[in-house]
């Protein structure tokens, strides 16, 4: 049985979990393939921490081109993470020809266009299944499983640590720093989890998706980015008493040809198939025209969830490789390379959810509701607990569909009014 040789930069969480996999599921995976996949080179700085696997030492190596050069492998995983030394290493392994493997999301976010590019141009695939939702197989799904549709719209829950964290605000009445800290104990957040909280991991997997799902360049920078940091236990609460639960969304439209993609918090309906989606798990919500509605759920993160989709795709290289399908495998997500049209985020439209800290006396009210009907914001409904915070009351306030512009300057106008104690809070509903 012919062999296919892999190339692993990057021993941490993940390369570990790769490792672990095909060790374990050898033989599952020969007979599966009719190849065997065979761990030929192994790199990384630290070669010395134990990672609970046993790889030979002969194969190990602290340089990273020599992983990538060496004539008996022939597929490349990177797994180094970053974006300067993996773009760098990604492109010789693609001028050299051979394969790449990838979970590197923040890489595809920035630099995709470029490298998809170069293996277009070089007939050698790129694999990415790994970089958005850990094991779920969406990346498959979207290129392979729903290529005769067009689709309509993308709701993701895309990371498991700010899911984590919202799920033990919510069930175990936590203060957002109070569940950051569990997260971080649990091992779900990063020391320094900037990353997670302020929505950016979020955002760099809904490039990818958008690139996938519409054909055209996605610049990140044309993402609206809001994470959950600093996330008020008290609007979650809210929410639940108007039937929502909050939830960071990853949002991505298209509208009448032009792009709508967001991540911020949002009110979901309690009834709604992402709401009940707990803990570090993910879920993709797809609307096609053909297919309708599609839902992939798992865990989007974790050392063997991951492996499992890097595994996926170092298969599908190596069957490619032995069997001659390397040129009929798809490296391209974009059908462009221009950059797609996009909506700005200022307007776009959503329903609202704003709470106000307000002076309980007459007719505030009536001034809120002016402002907000001059400004084109029609209010849904109201809410107001006797509940006093000093002198002031909250007010949570509903909205109509509005433009998200028009909501801002109403807000602004409201803030600067005497009567007003805290900013307000504002939030996205989606249902």
């Amino acid at each position: 049985m012919k062999e296919i040789g892999i190339g692993l930069l990057g021993f941490g969480t993940v390369g570990a979990g790769v490792v672990e996999g095909l060790q374990k599921n050898s033989p599952l995976l020969a007979r599966r393939l009719g190849v065997r996949l065979a761990l030929r080179r192994v790199a990384d700085l630290d070669l010395e921490s134990d990672r609970g696997v046993k790889v030979d030492r002969a194969i190990m190596t602290r340089d990273a081109r020599e992983a990538i050069h060496d004539p008996a492998v022939d597929v490349v995983v990177e797994l180094i993470g970053g974006t300067d030394v993996a773009r760098e290493l990604i492109r010789e392994t693609i001028e050299a020809g051979k394969p790449v493997v990838t979970a590197n999301k923040a890489l595809l976010a920035k630099h995709g266009a470029e490298l998809f590019d170069l293996a277009f141009r070089k007939s050698v695939p790129l694999g990415f299944e790994a970089s958005v939702g850990g094991g779920i197989p969406i990346i498959r799904a979207l290129r392979e499983g729903l290529v005769a549709d067009r689709i309509s719209a993308i709701f993701g829950i895309l990371n498991g640590t700010c899911n984590y964290i919202l799920t033990r605000m919510e069930n175990e009445n936590l203060a957002f720093d109070d569940a950051l800290k569990a997260a971080q104990k649990e091992g779900y957040a990063e020391a320094n989890p900037a990353l997670d909280i302020d929505g950016h991991d979020t955002a760099h997997k809904a490039v990818v998706l958008a690139t996938l799902a519409f054909g055209g360049a996605v610049p990140l920078d044309r993402v609206h980015v809001q994470g959950i940091r600093g996330m008020a236990k008290a609007d979650m609460d809210y929410a639940l008493g108007l039937g929502y639960r909050v939830k960071l969304l990853a949002v991505i439209r298209n509208r009448g040809g032009s792009l709508d993609i967001r991540v911020h918090p949002a009110l979901l309906p309690l009834d709604h198939v992402l709401s009940s989606v707990s803990g570090v798990y993910n879920a993709i919500l797809i609307e096609s025209d053909l297919a309708g509605k599609t839902l992939y759920y798992g865990r989007g993160a974790g050392r063997l969830p991951t492996a499992s989709a890097v595994i996926s795709d170092i298969s599908t290289i190596a069957r490619a490789i032995a069997f001659g399908g390397m040129r009929s495998l798809p490296s391209l997500p974009m059908t462009s390379r221009k950059s797609a049209p996009f909506v700005n985020a200022e307007e776009s439209e959503s329903r609202f959810y704003l709470r106000m800290s307000l002076q309980d006396r007459p007719g505030v009210l009536g001034k809120l509701a002016t402002i907000l009907g001059r400004h084109n914001v029609s209010i849904a409904s109201v809410l107001q607990q006797e509940e006093r915070r000093g002198r002031h009351v909250p007010v949570v306030i509903l909205t109509h569909r509005a433009a998200e512009t028009d909501v801002r300057r109403a807000v602004a106008l409201i803030d600067r009014l005497r009567f007003v104690g805290n900013r307000t809070v504002s939030l996205r509903i989606e249902d």
